[in-house]
């Protein structure tokens, strides 16, 4: 911040001060965004994958199978 010659802060001063803050957050939060799309992408995969294999399983544990074999 600079003084003005009678040693206050002129209304520019605060303007660009808030303006600086506010781009460090806004750069803040674009990489918050981007870490947490990649966690949620992977945490809906996670559960994909679960949902998949635990179906899979039960499938195999209740399907019946039948064996066919020729007499004769």
């Amino acid at each position: 911040m600079t003084l003005v010659d009678n040693g206050q802060i002129s209304r520019n001063d605060i303007e660009n001060k808030l303006r600086e803050i506010r781009g460090d957050v806004d750069t803040a939060t674009e990489s918050a965004k981007s870490v947490g799309l990649i966690v949620a992408v992977a945490v809906v995969v996670a559960v994909v994958g679960i949902a998949f294999l635990s179906g899979r399983r039960r499938g195999r544990k209740l399907s019946t199978v039948v064996e066919i074999r020729r007499v004769g």
